[in-house]
């Protein structure tokens, strides 16, 4: 019962901390509300911080009913991958979405800018040049700079169609052997990469704006010319965004820790120590993937559920087994639901595509776990923390009978003695041997109480037991 009111006890301190991280991540986001104009930064180099604050702030304004959210930009370029992961979250929301350019949207800046619904600019500002390059600025050799083109230019035209942009300006935009003509006119010869500024972009042909919906001064005056009414709430990064990427790019790790632990928990019932560390692990990927927008409290709340559960079962149940499987479900399905980028509009089951990384990812962690647990289980119970761990256990668990305890002469035992189990033995607990009590280790996985055993070994102080049932049959 000590361990379950622990748990308890951690779970609350647990949800705190997430209200508090939810209101410390985001502190404009609070006041998102039906209505509202969401206001998010792509300031500096893209990365992933950037997409952490803005996929927030998303499904934020989505889950609100706000009217738009538009990304005020100002940017050379960037990381490709965030580029990316950055265009598939615009792609994914519902709310319309608005690029705001405050001087420039170079490179990936201009390729997330054609993800959006509108594009407008300020009055000296600039569109274009996403031409990929090496990291470090450097351009690509001949063969790689053909195939990476390839590959973008098609991803960018695909982007801008859906978006409902001219896809020849995405290409024109990464490919310089690209020529774009509007009617008769040439917007982009070919051999040059195409660069916009804001009177270019926001020309007209035909009464359709070659790429710009049109010129603001601001942000305030777009809104009025746009017609959002809404209350304006700007979104501002913190250091938890910060610290949510680190988490979430352990979190394997952090899956490894917990149901490692969680492993030892049932093993050596009322230990305690690996209680609290599964817990802090759990936590950790938790409160990592929810930080970086990933998972939300329903999440966190299915895997309490699914503890609560397993905890009910074996401590007031007597072990039937079937509930504990429900609850191991329920936290298998809670830990690929947080890895999941799920948007409220979103259907609630995911694709079998959509759920394989995130499947994957729990794959490797458990077998990577079960490793851990067989070179666990084979050295701990010889060791002397794992004795001193158990015996503590089951002391402050109370029971009749005197107790025989580590390190002692371990008189009147012998190989073959038959006894019964007075607590579950997983693998460790105590047998009764007559009149007195031992602590034992069985030579199974499990072993319920009040079943009968007899002693395989004894090793020192440790006492090896077997269930009758495993005893070889005597010869005929």
């Amino acid at each position: 019962m000590r361990a379950v009111r622990l748990l308890l006890l951690l779970v609350a301190f647990l949800a705190a901390g997430f209200a508090r991280a939810q209101t410390a991540a985001s502190p404009a986001a609070a006041d998102i509300t039906s209505g509202s104009v969401v206001v998010v930064e792509i300031d500096g180099e893209i990365n992933k911080t950037q997409l952490v604050v803005l996929r927030r702030a998303l499904k934020r304004a989505e889950r609100a009913g706000a009217a738009a959210v538009i990304l005020e930009m100002n940017t050379f370029g960037g990381s490709l991958g965030a580029c990316i992961d950055i265009q598939k979250a615009l792609l994914a929301v519902k709310v319309p979405t608005y690029t705001f350019i405050n001087t420039n949207a170079g490179s990936a800046g201009a390729l997330i800018a054609l993800a959006t619904k509108q594009i407008w600019m300020a009055p000296v500002s600039a569109i274009g040049a996403a031409a990929p390059v090496q990291g470090g600025g450097q351009d690509l050799d001949k063969d790689m700079r053909k195939k990476t083109v390839s590959y973008f230019s098609s991803y960018a035209r695909s982007v801008a169609s859906q978006q409902g942009h001219n896809p020849d300006l995405a290409q024109a935009f990464i490919d310089d052997e690209t020529e774009v003509k509007i009617g008769d006119e040439v917007i982009s010869p070919k051999g040059k990469l195409l660069t916009l500024d804001a009177k270019a972009a926001a020309r007209r042909i035909a009464g359709k704006p070659i790429l710009a919906e049109g010129i603001a001064d601001s942000i305030a005056d777009l809104v009025r010319q746009a017609k959002l009414n809404g209350p304006v709430v700007k979104v501002l990064p913190s250091g938890f965004e910060r610290v949510a990427l680190a988490l979430a790019g352990l979190a394997p790790l952090f899956l490894l820790g917990g149901i490692v632990c969680a492993y030892l928990e049932f093993k050596m019932p009322g230990a305690t120590i690996p209680a609290i560390l599964a817990v802090v692990f759990f936590a950790l990927f938790f409160g990592g993937h929810y930080v970086a927008g990933l998972a939300g409290f329903e999440v966190v709340a299915l895997f309490v559920l699914g503890v609560l559960l397993v905890v009910a079962d074996f401590v007031f149940l007597g072990g039937s087994v079937a509930i504990a499987l429900v609850g191991v479900a329920l936290m298998f399905g809670a830990m690929v639901w947080a890895m999941l980028d799920r948007y409220p509009s979103q259907p609630w089951l995911p694709t079998a595509a959509e759920a394989l990384p995130a499947l994957s990812s729990l794959g490797l962690a458990i077998v990577f776990s079960a490793i851990c647990i067989a070179v666990i289980t084979s050295m701990l119970p010889k060791t002397r923390v794992y004795r001193s761990m158990v015996l503590s256990a089951e002391v402050s668990g109370g029971s009749s009978g005197p107790l025989v305890p580590v390190g002692s002469v371990l008189t009147g035992l012998a190989v073959g003695l038959a006894g019964v189990t007075r607590t579950p033995l997983r693998p460790a607990g105590k047998a009764q041997f007559g009149d007195t009590l031992v602590d034992v280790v069985s030579d199974g996985d499990f072993v319920a109480s009040e079943t009968e055993v007899e002693i395989r070994r004894i090793e020192g102080a440790v006492v090896t037991v077997r269930t009758r049932q495993q005893a070889p049959l005597a010869a005929a």
